[in-house]
């Protein structure tokens, strides 16, 4: 729900933009340019899809397994190619992404009148993310537009421990590190005199498995994971 209430907190000003008396334009020239640059601040909220084994009780006494989506953040260099119109763009952000998602466990306790067992794994990632987005964007309304996105992204795990060797005392969850993603999204540009600024929210989801079985206690009733994330951004181009 408070992922509904950004979207809505990020469309309703919209209206009173659209409902305005023409006023004179900030920074006229900027649709007629073919290629810009600026960069990007923004947070994030990552966890995973998680699809458990049909078996996790029976074999392992999982009685439930849950992701908790936790927040990072995002820096980024923005590049938007004008595609012979001013509505269609299409944008490239390299990004520095730093990301945890959160796993917990609870399994049975074998002895009957024992507490369930309780477990968490963390898994950190630092990621460099390569998204190429077809921006759709409204024709200005004074100094105010609006826009979708579509598109996808590459995500490579800086932080993974895919090749690292397992510790069988302690055993943790191995992600691959490479990914690709599905992306939609949209956001509102307002025109500065010498610049544009940008509020965006897009979510991401990863289309391979990302999950590595390797036979450990935390990773045996796991069936397969995907990465998600929700992205809001911070856009400054000139």
């Amino acid at each position: 729900m408070r992922r509904v209430y950004l979207v809505l907190l990020m469309i309703l000003p919209a209206s009173s933009f659209f409902a305005q008396k023409e006023k004179p334009l900030n920074y006229r020239r900027f649709d007629e340019r073919l290629l810009h640059f600026g960069f990007m601040l923004g947070l994030n909220t990552s966890d995973f899809t998680l699809y458990p084994k049909l078996n996790a009780y029976s074999e392992y006494g999982l009685k439930s397994i849950t992701t908790d989506a936790t927040p990072g953040g995002q820096v980024g260099i923005v590049s938007t190619l004008k595609l012979g119109t001013p509505v269609v763009r299409l944008r490239f952000i390299p990004t520095l992404s730093f990301q945890e998602k959160v796993i917990n466990y609870v399994f049975e306790n074998p002895d009957p009148n024992g507490k369930d067992i309780l477990n968490q794994e963390r898994i950190n990632s630092t990621n460099l993310d390569f998204p190429l987005m077809f921006q759709f964007r409204t024709m200005r309304v004074n100094n105010f537009a609006a826009y979708v996105l579509a598109g996808g992204q590459y995500s490579l795990d800086l932080q993974s421990q895919e090749e690292a060797s397992q510790n069988y005392i302690d055993p943790f969850i191995k992600i691959r590190k490479h990914d690709v993603h599905g992306q939609v999204g949209g956001g509102l540009e307002f025109f500065a005199p010498y610049f544009k600024f940008g509020m965006e929210l897009k979510f991401s989801h990863g289309f391979i498995n990302s999950f590595i079985q390797d036979n450990t206690d935390v990773s045996d009733p796991i069936d397969r994971l995907y990465n998600r994330v929700w992205w809001v951004s911070f856009i400054f181009e000139g």
